[in-house]
């Protein structure tokens, strides 16, 4: 196992070194520069992230669920990713879930010192259920361990954790050839290289993580039919912003406009059935009917023969 300071994300970078003597403008310049380097380390794993997307996606089919686990900046983002995707594409919070090293309180307090211990990242992804449900164990679900080093000991535990309950795992790190990489079944690493401040993670390489995780559940909740064109179908107008989201989508989705989007989706009580029902000129039961069918994919209800 490589050192710390024989990894790219810990060496330093030398278009920064003298960054503490710029002006204010040239130091934000250089971050900037920094920063447009990470699109294209994210671009050049694009396999992977598609090859994640799918097997996640078959997995929700299957019934099962998706786990980020990770530590500091990493812990946060993917709960961070987890937490966003219960409002943006009204799935239970049980679906995503995050997790990390110390505990929710590390969340606003630091506990790097957390990651250290492979046992209580298996710890704690046990006890999150992790590959469990009322019978006994099950394989379907997911765990992306996240570490921008690809060596936090917190996450590898919980890595080995989830491969002896057959879960699929998949890790994200910034730096090919770790011990993350090597020990999950789909490898995620963006080689974002030298920070602009040696070792501060949280830059280049928690951007990529972002970037990453944000392909990920989008990809998956488009790939499960959460997503028709580009319209989040599955909103549920829970307030006043959201109910005219979900008009403007009714009306995009079948062109009728404002006033009759609003009666659909009273007389629907969701945007699928309200589209369906449109679309298709279904009462409320039928629509949903169709829609259980085909698995909640709104394209394939209206277009049940591609």
């Amino acid at each position: 196992m490589k050192t710390l300071a024989n990894l790219a994300t810990e060496a330093r970078n030398p278009a920064s070194e003298n960054i503490d003597e710029l002006s204010t403008l040239d130091m934000l310049r250089l971050i900037n520069q920094q920063d447009a380097t990470v699109a294209a380390a994210v671009a050049a794993e694009l396999p992977h992230i598609a090859a994640a997307v799918d097997a996640i996606a078959t997995r929700f089919f299957e019934g099962g669920r998706l786990f980020y686990i990770g530590a500091g900046t990493s812990g946060r983002l993917g709960v961070l990713d987890a937490s966003e995707c219960p409002p943006t594409f009204s799935v239970p919070p049980t679906l995503f879930q995050g997790i990390i090293a110390g505990g929710d309180s590390a969340l606003r307090r630091s506990s790097e010192h957390s990651e250290d211990s492979a046992e209580e990242g298996a710890h704690d992804l046990a006890a999150a259920g992790f590959a469990q449900n009322d019978a006994g164990t099950w394989s379907q679900d997911t765990l992306v361990g996240i570490a921008a080093s690809g060596r936090t000991p917190y996450v590898l535990g919980a890595i080995e954790y989830a491969k002896k309950l057959s879960g699929l795992t998949i890790g994200l790190s910034c730096v090919p050839g770790s011990p993350l990489s090597l020990n999950a079944e789909i490898a995620i690493t963006p080689a974002t290289g030298p920070e602009v401040l040696t070792g501060s993670t949280r830059l280049k390489a928690g951007t990529a993580t972002k970037l990453v995780l944000n392909m990920i559940s989008t990809g998956v909740m488009i790939r499960t039919g959460a997503v028709y064109g580009n319209l989040m179908v599955n909103v549920q107008p829970t307030n006043a912003k959201l109910v005219d989201r979900a008009q403007r989508i009714i009306m995009a989705a079948t062109n009728c406009d404002q006033p009759t989007a609003a009666i659909l989706l009273t007389a629907a009580g969701s945007v699928k059935t309200a589209i369906v029902m449109q679309q298709l000129t279904l009462d409320r039961p039928t629509a949903e009917a169709r829609l259980a069918s085909a698995q909640g994919s709104l394209r394939a209800t209206l277009n049940p023969a591609k």
